[in-house]
């Protein structure tokens, strides 16, 4: 049966007549059987990937292109005058991650099955995820984000676990997601979830009563924890998670016949960050019931677990009152004092090993280290700081446990879906191997001087540019200029990654523009980013920034030369939109602080030139483009961890010392912004900068400025630009998330 067909018999309909709701609905059930033709991926080793977050993005042209249909389904709908885009937009995007974090185990899980590893994903099934943000008065306003649907990616299963929370027990049930790899493997994402869910719970806002369990485990992703009821919700979800996951296991290990005592043969669980750390003790404790002793069982699980550090911040260590476990989970608490004992005993001198501290908190983190085999950063520069800084005593007593694995990217995803042009043109001149194998890239440096190459590379950045300007006019109801700079800056928000310095120097060009001191270039800022509902710092500089898009795109000279764009609730699909758009991409985190990143990684596969501290894998892409294509400014990580050991950064001295700081921050509560916004949200944060500035923001801003004047005037050079471009797309195969893939099944899982 053709693809015609099958859609006409699924539509009852021809396709012209069919709205993009009811093809929306049928290529979701072609792609379906398409997914069911691929037998699932197996093997005699399996890898749980459990993880509190999978920001996976809509699912249906991912799976066309995976499923090599993409094409195909394209032109047939055009014949009938639809267009796949639209068609696309009737599916809501899954609200099931936040920032990096969630997409990386996503892009993982696309690499798992490309690769053809037996592999599957296990996390939460959230009914409103993180929240929908929405700006109002140019605050931050959090809602339910209403994404599950009949229409939605996930299959329900008959696949049901008890889980025990003291005297409470709750049953689960598993929905799949169906992972398609890239023209081959086929694995699951197991979300779990209760039937007893009552989304009527919500009343205003994103508020709710977080005691009722049985109703409110899955309704948010990280749900408000700044008081004892927000953090319990917290260990509910994250036992809820793994116990779930071990139970899995066990089940599909008895069916499949193998001995548990050899589980390390069969089984691998990679723990992503410190939300699934629970697993340890609670996989101990079904070993414990299965008739195998307290120490053997420690054992088994010490060769199956591996755990991945995402952060170097350390209240991002998550650490639990006793207390709190012990309403929670008091029947694993025997466990982890066992297991804690065990590290008192064996290293009886050195306290800050040890899983329970002496305030009687339960450190995560520590738990993992002890209790893994692996132990990996996700940068070089990261795991550099971890080993040296911040988990140094652990590193000196388990050396052979720390390893480095570069986080990576799906550049299927980020190339051919949300930017055919370049892919394209990129097939064009060096052939389809690139698609298999992202090393291919750096074929297209034969071409680095090639004016022909190089102006097609532009017409493409322009064309993106164009899209994303009318984009941004349709959605946010703001007018930019194609010709202008993009710089874009779309991240989590948070004062470490500091969109507060950008809003700084938009300031600064505000004020020269203002003096009669045009830039080189045009430029738009354009930021996207949610802040966590308890984190008002993080709330009042989005408060900043929309104060000063409203002031400077309403004035007639400076929107002239300048524009601020602020995304709301910026999601997969809008940085599909932008990231093909960028000219630079902003990177200005302070430097030790930023684990990796990825956006990085994607705005680099797409043309855009990083402008950023030496963090992360920033370090990684200066090293393979070169120092002459890339843009770094800033103290580096080495003299930041100096300042903070000696105590020796003081906000108020760059703020007395430099008139140009000085003018900047004292702009935040000026009469333009204070007519505009909340006096005291903007006195907060200019009292802060002031002040406080635990990231150092005043301390690299003047450098920022300066390298920022450079690029925008670079920029007029276009083939230097393009030439740097095109360096940059050439030179990022090597965050492919197959390679990064590929290294932890080498190192760590060894699923072939």
């Amino acid at each position: 049966m053709t693809l015609e067909e099958s859609l006409t018999g699924k539509l009852g309909k021809n396709i012209a007549s069919a709205s993009d709701a009811e093809l929306y609905r049928a290529l979701l059930a072609y792609v379906k059987e398409k997914t069911n033709e691929r037998p699932l991926t197996t093997g005699n080793k399996k890898l749980y990937y459990i993880s509190a977050e999978f920001l996976i993005g809509r699912q249906l042209g991912k799976n066309l292109i995976n499923l090599g249909i993409y094409k195909e389904v394209n032109e047939l709908l055009e014949k009938n005058g639809k267009s796949l885009a639209k068609v696309a937009d009737e599916e809501m995007e899954p609200s099931l991650g936040n920032g990096g974090l969630g997409r990386l185990a996503a892009c993982f899980l696309d690499s798992i099955a490309t690769l053809d590893l037996n592999g599957d994903g296990v996390g939460l099934r959230y009914h409103f995820g993180l929240f929908k943000q929405e700006f109002r008065n140019h605050k931050q306003y959090e809602v339910p984000d209403r994404w599950l649907s009949e229409d939605c990616c996930l299959t329900k299963t008959d696949v049901c676990f008890p889980v025990t929370f003291g005297k409470t027990t709750v049953m689960s049930r598993m929905y799949d997601l169906d992972v398609v790899g890239f023209k081959k493997g086929h694995t699951k994402l197991h979300l779990f979830d209760l039937d007893t869910i009552d989304e009527n719970l919500v009343k205003e806002g994103i508020s709710f009563d977080k005691t009722q369990i049985e109703k409110n485990l899955t309704l948010f992703l990280y749900p408000d924890d700044s008081d004892k009821d927000g953090q319990l919700l917290r260990i509910y979800q994250q036992y809820f998670m793994v116990s779930n996951a071990a139970q899995l296991i066990i089940k599909e290990q008895k069916e499949l016949g193998h001995d548990l005592r050899r589980m390390a043969d069969h089984v691998a669980i990679q723990i992503n960050d410190t939300h699934p750390s629970l697993v340890i003790p609670e996989l101990i404790r079904l070993l414990i019931k299965e008739g195998i002793s307290f120490r053997d069982a420690a054992g088994i699980v010490t060769g199956v677990c591996a755990y991945t550090n995402h952060t170097i911040l350390a209240e991002a260590l998550e650490k639990w009152p006793m207390s709190y476990l012990n309403k929670v989970v008091p029947h694993l608490m025997p466990i982890i004092g066992g297991l804690d004992f065990g590290v008192v005993c064996a290293y009886h001198d050195n306290h800050n090993l040890n899983i329970i501290d002496g305030e009687g908190k339960v450190h995560m983190a520590r738990l993992d280290m002890h209790y893994s085999h692996s132990v990996n950063g996700v940068a070089a520069l990261h795991t550099k700081i971890l080993k040296h800084q911040e988990l140094r005593p652990f590193f000196e007593n388990y050396a052979e446990k720390f390893n480095n694995k570069t986080n990576g990217i799906t550049f299927r995803r980020w190339l051919m879906l949300c930017n055919p042009e370049l892919a394209g043109m990129i097939t064009d001149l060096i052939g389809e191997d690139w698609m298999y194998n992202a090393a291919e890239l750096e074929r297209l440096m034969y071409f680095h001087n090639d004016e022909g190459v190089l102006r097609h590379l532009d017409e493409i950045k322009r064309h993106k540019k164009e899209e994303a300007a009318l984009f941004i006019k349709e959605k946010e109801g703001v007018d930019i200029d194609p010709e202008s700079v993009f710089c874009i800056h779309v991240k989590r928000m948070h004062e470490y990654k500091r969109q507060q310095m950008n809003a700084l120097n938009i300031i600064y060009e505000y004020m020269n523009i203002k003096n009669g001191n045009y830039p080189a270039r045009p430029i738009t800022v354009i930021f996207g980013g949610k802040a966590a509902p308890a984190y008002y710092m993080a709330k009042n500089v989005i408060h900043l920034i929309l104060c000063l898009q409203q002031l400077i795109n309403n004035d007639p000279v400076v929107s002239r030369y300048l524009k601020v764009v602020m995304l709301q609730n910026y999601n997969i699909s809008k940085a599909e939109v932008v990231i093909p758009a960028a000219d630079i991409s902003e990177q200005i985190s302070l430097a030790s602080k930023e684990a990796s990143g990825t956006g990085n990684m994607k705005f680099m596969l797409n043309g855009a030139v990083t402008l950023g501290t030496n963090d992360g894998a920033n370090v990684e892409i200066r090293d393979l483009v070169g120092i002459e294509n890339i843009y770094t400014f800033g103290k580096s990580s080495d003299e930041v961890i100096n300042l903070y050991n000696t105590n020796g950064y003081h906000a108020i001295d760059f703020y007395n010392r430099s008139e140009s700081i000085r003018s900047c921050v004292d702009f935040i509560t000026s009469d333009e912004l204070r007519r505009i916004g909340d006096d005291s949200m903007l006195r907060d944060l200019q009292d802060n900068l002031k002040n406080k500035d635990w990231f150092m923001t005043l301390l690299d801003l003047e450098h920022y400025s300066s390298v920022k004047e450079t690029a925008v005037f670079d920029y007029q050079n276009r083939a230097k630009w393009t030439r740097m471009m095109l360096v940059n797309v050439a030179r990022s195969g090597f965050f492919s998330s197959d390679r990064t893939i590929t290294e932890y099944d080498r190192d760590i899982w060894h699923l072939r």
